[in-house]
C-alpha cells in the first residue's frame, strides 16, 4: 500500500505539489491523472526517494522508500524508460538489475519473455531501441524483483494498440493477485478501462479522488454537454442563470438538464451545434475538473 499524507514540494516560491494526500491500495489499480505540470511526476519521484519533500510524507508498506532493504524486491518503478545506459543491451540492463537484487540470471529470461522482447532485440543496445521497446524493457525491469507495489509513470507511452492491450491485461492481472498499482497516464480512455480508483491533480493540488464509479457518477443526469457557434457568449448566458459551466473537450459541460441549457441559449439567440446529456466519461470529468489548469485551448483548425 502507498500512503501519501500532506505532501508538499516547493522549489523556491514555486509549489509543485501542495498538501497532497491519497492512498493506493493492494489489489487495486489507482490512476493518477492530471495535465502536464500538475505535479504527478514530482509526487512519484518523492515516493521513491529521488526528490526530497518539503513537508508531509510518503510511505510504502508503512516504510519510507529509503528504509526498505533491497527495494527492487518490494517496489517496481518506471519513471523514465530512457533512464538507462544507452550503450548497454537490454539483456545487460536486466542482468545488472537482477544481480543487484540477488536474483538468478534465469529471471532475466523470464522477464524478456513476459514483455515479448526476443533474443535479437535483447542483444540490441538501448540507443537503438524504439520508444515502445524501451517501455517494454522498463516494465520488465520494474517487475524483475517480483515486487508487491508498482509505480509507473506513463507506461503506455510509445506502445502500439496491441501493446497497450497487453499492458492493460498485465497490470490488471498483477492487481488481481494482490499487488498495488499506481499508474500515471494521459491516455484517459485506457485509465478508464483499467483503473479501480482515480486521483485527479491540478496545479499541485488534488481536485477529485475516489472510485471510478463514484467520480463518473458525480454529475448524474443533470449534466449537459453543449457546443455552439459562440461558446463564450453561451458560457456567459449560463453563468448569468447560476448554472455552473466548464470547458470540456470541444464544448462546454453545464451542470443543468439539457432543456435548461437550451432555454438559456434560445434567450440569447445562440445557435447550438450539440446538446446532449453528458456521458460522464473520464475525459469529460478530467477536462471539467482541471479546466483552469489546462495549458491549451481546443482549436477547430490551424492557421497558416
Amino acid at each position: 500500500m502507498i500512503t501519501v499524507e500532506g505532501l508538499t514540494k516547493a522549489y523556491g516560491a514555486f509549489t509543485a505539489v501542495d498538501d497532497v494526500s491519497f492512498v493506493a491500495r493492494p489489489g487495486r489499480v489507482t490512476g493518477f491523472l492530471g495535465p502536464n505540470g500538475a505535479g504527478k511526476t514530482t509526487t512519484m519521484r518523492v515516493m521513491v526517494g529521488l526528490t526530497t519533500a518539503t513537508s508531509g510524507s510518503v510511505t510504502i508498506g508503512g516504510h519510507q522508500y529509503r528504509d526498505i532493504p533491497n527495494p527492487g524486491r518490494h517496489v517496481g518503478v518506471l519513471l523514465d524508460a530512457s533512464a538507462q545506459h544507452a550503450g548497454r543491451t537490454g539483456r545487460e540492463i536486466l542482468t545488472i538489475g537482477a544481480r543487484t537484487m540477488g536474483l538468478p540470471d534465469s529471471r532475466v529470461d523470464e522477464m524478456l519473455e513476459l514483455v515479448s522482447l526476443d533474443p535479437t532485440e535483447a542483444k540490441r543496445r538501448l540507443r537503438n531501441y524504439s520508444l515502445g521497446m524501451k517501455q517494454r524493457l522498463g516494465i520488465a525491469h520494474a517487475l524483475l524483483g517480483d515486487p508487491s507495489v508498482l509505480i509507473l509513470d506513463e507506461p503506455a507511452n510509445g506502445l502500439d494498440p496491441a501493446g497497450i492491450r497487453w499492458m492493460r491485461g498485465l497490470l490488471k492481472g498483477y492487481a488481481d493477485r494482490g499487488g498495488t498499482v499506481l499508474l500515471s497516464s494521459h491516455l484517459l480512455n485506457e485509465v478508464e478501462l483499467i483503473a479501480d480508483e482515480m486521483v485527479l491533480i491540478g496545479r499541485g493540488r488534488i481536485v477529485a479522488q475516489g472510485t471510478k464509479e463514484q467520480l463518473l457518477a458525480g454529475g448524474g443526469d443533470q449534466a449537459t454537454h453543449v457546443s455552439s457557434l459562440d461558446d463564450e457568449r453561451l458560457r456567459r448566458a449560463l453563468a448569468s442563470r447560476g448554472i455552473a459551466v466548464a470547458t470540456a473537450g470541444r464544448g462546454l459541460r453545464a451542470e443543468a438538464p439539457p432543456v435548461d441549457v437550451g432555454r438559456a441559449a434560445a434567450a440569447e439567440s445562440v445557435v447550438l451545434t450539440d446538446l446532449r446529456i453528458a456521458e460522464g466519461g473520464l475525459e469529460e470529468l478530467f477536462l471539467s475538473l482541471t479546466s483552469d489548469t489546462q495549458r491549451d485551448a481546443v482549436l477547430e483548425g490551424a492557421t497558416r
